[in-house]
């Protein structure tokens, strides 16, 4: 009985020596009327519309790894996703190959989005944006890279980097 009380003394003690939390960084990312967006998704061929839940789930995934690496803290982001159109195109004329997603000059990604940065509970700044990469093609490094939405997480990345530069840089896979 008295170790319980002992120890639960010294637990309750050693939250009190604890710093203080410092308010986290955070991207909260809601996606407006997926079904309607442009291209979003990976698994369904052809002339059809709307996203798919892997795609947003990655978007959302990245968006946050995004937040982490540039946002100072006390800083919160929201974006909400009003279209996403993917690089490249399915073509389904193509008989041997109508779950391929053909790469072309044309067929560039791009993401329309609102966003709202706050610092502590105030607004920073908010914008419409359109996130577009004509140029994803030429990255480096896209030939070896797995990920299906390479083009779109690299847009993103130098996106957020100019529009959210701040001082705290941690790594993003």
């Amino acid at each position: 009985m008295r170790s319980t009380i002992a120890s639960a003394s010294i637990a309750l003690l050693s939250l009190f020596m604890l710093p203080p939390a410092s308010a986290a960084s955070s991207v909260e990312v809601d996606f407006k009327n997926p079904e309607k967006y442009t291209d979003a998704s990976l698994d369904s061929p052809g002339y059809e519309r709307g996203a798919d839940a892997y795609v947003m789930k990655e978007l959302r995934s990245y968006f946050q790894k995004l937040g982490e690496r540039y946002l100072p803290q006390g800083q919160q982001l929201q974006i909400e996703i009003r279209n996403i159109d993917l690089a490249g195109r399915f073509e389904p004329w193509h008989p041997d190959a109508y779950e391929v997603r053909f790469m072309r000059e044309i067929t560039w990604p791009s993401i329309d989005l609102h966003y709202v940065l706050k610092q502590n509970g105030q607004i920073v700044s908010q914008e419409d944006a359109r996130v577009l990469d004509q140029n994803y093609l030429q990255r480096p490094g896209r030939a070896s890279r797995s990920d299906r939405l390479y083009s779109e997480k690299a847009m993103l990345s130098d996106w957020f980097q100019r529009q959210f530069k701040g001082q705290h840089q941690v790594g993003v896979n």
